[in-house]
């Protein structure tokens, strides 16, 4: 099992989100469950089309951090 860092954005209409080591790969839903559905359909289904091709399938290496700074 690999597990990919994944970025969610609020938006003005809902969420996003997107995987930085799967390029092209991003989804936007009204709500962030709806977003997360997507997302991990989304890599399956992208790593799917990269095996069918014959490409490479990048291995995870983004990792996603919050940081707190002072407000």
């Amino acid at each position: 099992m690999m597990e990919y860092g994944v970025v969610f954005e609020k938006t003005s209409n809902g969420w996003s989100a997107y995987v930085p080591d799967l390029p092209g790969l991003g989804v936007a839903a009204a709500t962030i469950e709806e977003t997360e559905q997507l997302i991990r359909e989304g890599i399956e289904f992208h790593i799917a089309g990269l095996r069918e091709d014959g490409a490479p399938v990048p291995a995870p290496a983004a990792q996603v951090k919050r940081i707190a700074v002072p407000a």
